[in-house]
C-alpha cells in the first residue's frame, strides 16, 4: 500500500456515514468470529507465521461486518488493534498478506479517502461538472442516483463495503475501481476546482493502483507470508 494512504485509511474503520448496517451483515453464533486461541497467541507474540496468515484472513472477513459485531469478536478485534498499535497499523498488517487481507486493506484505504473528502465542496463541484459531460460514468450506472451531493462518494463506499460483507469481492473490487476512476478523472478535468489536499487526485490514483495490484495477486493462494 502506498505510504501516503496509510494515515488516511484507518478513518473508515471508525467513521461511518450510515446508521444502518449492510443488509447482509451476519450476527449470532453461526455468523463469523475469530479464533480465540490464535488471537491470544498473536497478542502474546507466539503465533506462528502460517497461523498468523490464517488470522489475517479471519480479520479481513470480519471487518465489513463491524456495524454490529457480537461482543466476543468485537473484543478480539480490539485486542488485535491494540496489539498492533492502532487502526492504521491494522490495515498495514493486513496489507502484508496477499489475497483477501491485502485486498480488503487497500479497498478500505480508498474508502477512507471517500469518507474524508467526499463532502468537500470542491470535490462535489468537480463530480457535478463531470456528470454534466457524462451523467453515468463507466461501471456506476447501477449505483448512482441522478443528483450529486455530499453523500455521493460515501454512498458508493457503502455499497463497496456491502459487497465485501456479502463475500462478493469481485463486485467490491469492480465498484471500487470504477469509483476511483470517476473521482480521479473528475478532479483532473480542465478547470476543475482545486481541492484540499491538492494532491487528492494523485492519492486516488495510488489507491486505485494498489487495489488493482491486490486483486491480481488475490488470484493466487490467499494468506501468503508477509512481504519482507
Amino acid at each position: 500500500m502506498h505510504e501516503k494512504l496509510l494515515h488516511r485509511a484507518g478513518s473508515r474503520l471508525v467513521h461511518r456515514h450510515h446508521d444502518e448496517p449492510p443488509a447482509a451483515a451476519r450476527t449470532g453464533p453461526d455468523g463469523f468470529g475469530l479464533d480465540q486461541a490464535a488471537v491470544g497467541r498473536f497478542t502474546a507474540g507466539t503465533l506462528g507465521p502460517q497461523d498468523e496468515a490464517g488470522l489475517a484472513q479471519e480479520v479481513a472477513e470480519l471487518l465489513p461486518h463491524g456495524w454490529d459485531l457480537p461482543n466476543k469478536p468485537e473484543e478480539s478485534l480490539r485486542k488485535i488493534v491494540t496489539h498492533l498499535g492502532g487502526q492504521e497499523q491494522l490495515l498495514e498488517w493486513l496489507d502484508g498478506y496477499q489475497g483477501l487481507p491485502q485486498l480488503t486493506a487497500r479497498i478500505y484505504a480508498l474508502l477512507g479517502l471517500l469518507d474524508q473528502y467526499g463532502d468537500e465542496p470542491a470535490v462535489v463541484m468537480a463530480l457535478r461538472e463531470s456528470r454534466g459531460q457524462q451523467p453515468y460514468p463507466a461501471g456506476l450506472r447501477d449505483f448512482l442516483v441522478p443528483q450529486t451531493n455530499e453523500e455521493t462518494l460515501s454512498d458508493l463506499g457503502y455499497r463497496v463495503e456491502e459487497f465485501l460483507s456479502e463475500g462478493k469481492d469481485d463486485n467490491a473490487t469492480a465498484l471500487a475501481l470504477a469509483t476511483a476512476d470517476w473521482l480521479r478523472q473528475s478532479l483532473s478535468l480542465p478547470g476543475a476546482p482545486r481541492t484540499d489536499p491538492g494532491d487528492l487526485a494523485e492519492l486516488v490514483g495510488h489507491a486505485r493502483t494498489d487495489i488493482d495490484e491486490a486483486a491480481a495477486a488475490a488470484n493466487g493462494e490467499p494468506g501468503e507470508l508477509p512481504r519482507s
